[in-house]
This record gives C-alpha cells, sequence and structure tokens, in this order.
C-alpha cells in the first residue's frame, strides 16, 4: 500500500492508495472513525457501479447508512443541488457525530465535502475518489465548491477530510475520455516537479500506458499536492502554484458549456500559458512544446476556439486569484521551476492575445 500524510493546521490525514481497497474500505474506515451513523453522495454513473457494494460492506461493519445520488456532471455543483442533499442528509437525521463519504469524481468530492462543511457546522467527511482528475487533485487539499453562474466554484470552503482511500483498479471502469481528462492534471504536476516524475510522464503515449503507471502517477501527485497544501492549506501564496493552467483553463471551461470535460479544458489553459509566457521570454525556449506533446500524446486539445471570445478575459476578471486589482499567473521557468506573475486586470486582454 501506497501512503501519503497530509498534515495541516486544521488536521492531519492520510492518503491510502491501494488496488482492491473498496472492496473492504470499512477496514481503514474503522481507523478514523467510531461506529456511526453515514451518508454514501455518489452520483448516476458511479452508484450501479460501486454504491452498493460500498454500502453493504460498511453496514456489515457496523456502519448504518443511506446513499444519496445525484446526476453526474459538472450541472451538480450546484445551489438546487446542494439544498436538496442537505435536505435528505437532515431527513436522515444525521447529527454533528455522524459523517459523509464522498464516492465518485470531482463533481461528487466538491459538493459532498461542502454539505459536510456546512451541515451542523460540520460532520466527519471521507473522501473515495473514483475518477483520476479526482483522485490526483480534487480529493486531496480540503477545497470544497460549487459553481455560480459568475465562474467555477466561487461558492465554498476549505474543509479537509478525515481519510482519503485511493482504488487505481476503479480507473479500469471509466471512459477513455474520463480517464485521460484526469491526465492533465498529473501532467501539470510533473512540469512544476520536474526531475524523475517528468521522465516518467515523458514515458506515457495513450492511455494505456497511463493506467498501467497509474498507482505511481497518482501517489507523485498526491505527494506533491500534499507537500505544497501542508505547508499553505488556505492558498495564501504557495497553494496559488496549484493553479498552473487554471486561469485560463477555468473560463474556457466555463464558456464551453459541457463540451469540454474539465481537464480538457486545463489541457488547453497549460498549452495557452506555455505559448503566452514563452513568447515573452520568461519562458525557456521549447517547454511549451515539450508540455504540448506530453498532452498531445494521449489525446488531450491543445487549443479551442473560446479561447478568442473576449468573454475568456471577463470571467478571469472574476478569479479567486484576483487580487488588488491583478490577476496572479503560474508559469514555467523551466520544467521543474514554476513562478508567479501578476498582470494588471487593465491590461489582461492585451496579456493572454495571441
Amino acid at each position: 500500500m501506497r501512503s501519503v500524510a497530509v498534515d495541516t493546521k486544521a488536521k492531519s490525514y492520510e492518503i491510502l492508495i491501494e488496488e482492491g481497497v473498496l472492496d473492504n474500505p470499512a477496514e481503514h474506515l474503522e481507523k478514523v472513525w467510531t461506529r456511526r451513523r453515514c451518508v454514501i453522495l455518489t452520483d448516476t454513473n458511479v452508484y450501479p457501479l460501486y454504491a452498493k457494494k460500498v454500502s453493504k460492506n460498511l453496514s456489515e461493519a457496523g456502519f448504518e447508512n443511506i446513499v444519496i445520488t445525484v446526476e453526474a456532471g459538472e450541472k451538480s455543483k450546484s445551489w438546487q443541488t446542494l439544498s436538496n442533499v442537505v435536505s435528505q442528509i437532515a431527513d436522515f437525521g444525521l447529527t454533528r457525530g455522524d459523517g459523509l463519504i464522498a464516492l465518485g469524481g470531482g463533481v461528487v468530492g466538491d459538493l459532498g465535502g461542502l454539505c459536510a462543511s456546512l451541515y451542523m457546522r460540520g460532520i466527519s467527511f471521507v473522501q473515495f475518489p473514483t475518477s483520476l482528475l479526482a483522485q490526483v487533485d480534487s480529493s486531496v487539499g480540503g477545497k470544497t465548491a460549487i459553481d455560480i453562474a459568475q465562474g467555477k466554484n466561487l461558492v465554498g470552503t476549505f474543509y479537509q477530510p478525515d481519510l482519503v482511500l485511493i482504488d487505481p483498479l476503479v480507473l479500469k471502469t471509466l471512459d477513455e475520455r474520463v480517464t485521460v481528462e484526469g491526465y492533465a492534471e498529473v501532467v501539470k504536476c510533473a512540469a512544476m516537479v520536474g526531475g524523475t516524475f517528468w521522465q516518467l510522464i515523458e514515458k506515457i503515449d495513450d492511455a494505456q500506458a497511463i493506467l498501467k503507471h497509474a498507482p505511481e502517477l497518482i501517489q507523485r501527485s498526491v505527494a506533491f499536492k500534499a507537500e505544497v497544501v501542508t505547508k499553505d492549506e488556505k492558498e495564501g501564496g504557495l497553494r496559488k502554484l496549484l493553479n498552473f493552467g487554471h486561469s485560463i483553463g477555468h473560463a474556457v471551461e466555463l464558456l464551453a458549456d459541457g463540451r469540454l470535460l474539465h481537464g480538457e479544458a486545463i489541457s488547453i489553459g497549460l498549452a495557452e500559458v506555455n505559448r503566452i509566457f514563452e513568447s515573452r521570454g520568461l519562458t525557456e525556449e521549447g517547454t511549451t512544446q515539450a508540455i504540448c506533446d506530453r498532452l498531445q500524446a494521449v489525446g488531450l486539445p491543445l487549443e479551442d476556439e473560446l479561447f478568442s471570445d473576449l468573454r475568456v478575459t471577463d470571467i478571469m476578471k472574476h478569479d479567486k486569484k484576483v487580487s488588488k486589482a491583478a490577476l496572479t499567473f503560474v508559469y514555467l521557468k523551466k520544467i521543474g521551476e514554476p513562478e508567479m506573475f501578476s498582470v494588471s486586470l487593465d491590461e489582461l486582454q492585451r496579456f493572454i492575445e495571441k
């Protein structure tokens, strides 16, 4: 079993990575929770695959539970879904000593974490991420959120889980497109870390290679994110590095309105932000091509016509990283050397234009 520790001011917890760990999650849950009632939050894609098995396993171990299912997809990160889920939690009669388990991808994790942080001002929370994107990114670090019309993840909290259980075997049940989109976040991490992590990325040329190396890719990505989160839990400085490619990516994703998956939009964001900074001589020549090669090798997109839409800039002006009328971009001096660069909102459109 691979294990990564996260140690923040709010809480210390483990991320356990092992093939088959979801066959008996109660074995690990018992180490962090006493017997209690819990809600398993999942979505319509994951429910038929894992929800019944996990629910049965927990029941047999003495964790009385119900399963709440939301529609799969980004649109479930909404006020209405949040309200519906919290109402169902209340109807089940959870108390402050009970808990919520997020069994699903990033949407379920973000929504579940927010519900857990708000219900009775905070109940216990555990993540069982079932997509590569959630396993390497959203299940780690305690960010929870829903979307509003003005942008992604603008309403949320920082709320750390008690445990994260990652089973790489679940990736084999995913559609290839969903596996590949999560890989964009792996490339993001590897580009900032460099060294042997980047060398591993250079071996990945298709979706099957992602699955073959999944345990190591997940562990390396999680270890990098855990190190950053431990030093900066609430994005006061260093944690902003994790937004590499996201300011552009989130704007394109919002405008795409479901046509692009999150990781696909982040792939475009990574390609575009590197082109911008390399064209200005701030990024070492050839870095953009190296990153684009790794993204393109597995079929991720590098550009989209939406990037030329003037609304991209308007959305970016509402980005969470805006401070003192300036947006902070993360870029690479070269592979393994991330930096930050602030651009005033007045100059933003001119700065990102090709």
